[in-house]
C-alpha cells in the first residue's frame, strides 16, 4: 500500500483515497447521521465506522473497527485489490458485493436485512432475512429468517425456511437445517467435509486413510422433526451425516485437526497469537494465517485441492476389536 495521509473527519460526504484514519468515523451531531462515505482506494480506517451509505470503489481498503450502515454497504463490481473488514459488519438494510476481481474478506460476523456476496471470504457467520451467496466461503453459518440461495460455495452450516442450492456446495459441519424441503438444481452436488482430513490438506501431506468427503442426498439424508406446543406445530428438516460420522467413530478424527483449524479461522482477527499445524511437505512450518486460510478453502472450492471420497464400507469386527 502507498504512503497514506492522515485525515480529520468533518465533511458531510467523505471521500477517502490514500488516507489513514486513526480515529473512528462516528456522527457527532444530527446532520452527520446522513453522511455517506466513499473509499476510492488505498485507505485504512483504524476506528469504528458509522455511515448512511458506505461504498468501496476499489482496494486496498482495511476497516479495522466495527462498521454499521443505515442504508447499504456496497462494494463496486469493478473493485480490485484487497478489501478487508476486520471486525463485525452490520447494516439496517443491505450488504452487497458482486465484485469478481478483488480479495474481499470479512474476519467476523455480518448482520443485515439482505446480504448478497460473490467471491467473498467470511470467517464468522451471516445473519439476515435474505442471503444470496455465490463462489464464496463462510466458515461459520448462514442463518436466514426468510430465504437462502447458495451457489458453488463452502459454508459451515445453514438454517433457513427456504433454501436453494446450485452447482457444488460444501458443508463443514455435520448438519444443516431448513423448514421447507431444500431445492437443489439438477446436476448440483452437496458434500459434507466433517470427516475430511483438512489438517493434512492444509499441510499438503497425504490424507489419512478413512477420511474424505461425503456426498449427501437431500432426500435420503433428510430427517424431519415436528415440534408441538399447545396448538402450534412446527416442522424442521435436518440434513445430516451424523449417522455416518458415528459409524466411522473408530477413526481418530482429532488427528485431522479440523476443529483446531476451523476454530482458528472463525476467530479471525481476534487471535492473540499465531498458531501452526506442524510442518508441511517441504519441512516448513504450516502457520495458520487468514490469508493462507482464505487461499486454502478457495483451493478446495475450485478443485485445486482435491479431497478424496470417503470409503463407504467398514468392518464391524475391526470396530469391536478396538474395545477389547
Amino acid at each position: 500500500m502507498k504512503d497514506l495521509k492522515e485525515i480529520r473527519i468533518s465533511e458531510a460526504h467523505l471521500q477517502l483515497k490514500n488516507n489513514l484514519v486513526r480515529s473512528s468515523i462516528l456522527p457527532e451531531k444530527s446532520s452527520e447521521l446522513g453522511r455517506n462515505i466513499t473509499v476510492l482506494g488505498d485507505s485504512i480506517i483504524e476506528g469504528a465506522v458509522y455511515a448512511y451509505k458506505l461504498e468501496v470503489n476499489s482496494g486496498d481498503a482495511h476497516f479495522k473497527g466495527a462498521l454499521f450502515t443505515q442504508l447499504e454497504l456496497f462494494i463496486n463490481s469493478e473493485a480490485k485489490g484487497e478489501i478487508i473488514f476486520h471486525k463485525s459488519v452490520g447494516s439496517a438494510n443491505s450488504v452487497v458485493s458482486r465484485a469478481l476481481n478483488c480479495n474481499l474478506s470479512f474476519y467476523s460476523d455480518i448482520n443485515a436485512k439482505r446480504v448478497t456476496l460473490c467471491n467473498a471470504f467470511v470467517a464468522g457467520s451471516i445473519y439476515a432475512d435474505e442471503i444470496i451467496l455465490e463462489n464464496s466461503i463462510v466458515i461459520g453459518g448462514l442463518f436466514s429468517t426468510q430465504s437462502l440461495e447458495i451457489t458453488n460455495s463452502l459454508v459451515g452450516t445453514f438454517n433457513s425456511p427456504s433454501v436453494k442450492l446450485e452447482d457444488t456446495v460444501y458443508l463443514l459441519l455435520p448438519s444443516a437445517f431448513s423448514i421447507n424441503p431444500v431445492m437443489i438444481a439438477p446436476g448440483s452436488k452437496l458434500y459434507n467435509l466433517t470427516l475430511a482430513d483438512l489438517g493434512s490438506l492444509y499441510k499438503s501431506v497425504g490424507q489419512s486413510a478413512g477420511s474424505g468427503k461425503i456426498e449427501m442426498d437431500v432426500i435420503s439424508d433428510e430427517v424431519k422433526t415436528t415440534l408441538t406446543r399447545d396448538d402450534i406445530q412446527k416442522t424442521i428438516r435436518s440434513y445430516t451425516v451424523v449417522g455416518k460420522v458415528l459409524a466411522a467413530d473408530l477413526i481418530d478424527t482429532d488427528k485431522f485437526n479440523n476443529h483446531f483449524l476451523l476454530t482458528a479461522a472463525s476467530l479471525g482477527a481476534q487471535l492473540l497469537k499465531s498458531y501452526d499445524l506442524g510442518v508441511n511437505e517441504k519441512g516448513e512450518v504450516a502457520e495458520i494465517t487468514m490469508d493462507k486460510l482464505r487461499s486454502f478453502f478457495f483451493d478446495i472450492l475450485y478443485g485445486k485441492t482435491e479431497i478424496q471420497d470417503i470409503e463407504g464400507t467398514f468392518n464391524l469386527s475391526e470396530i469391536t476389536s478396538k474395545f477389547k
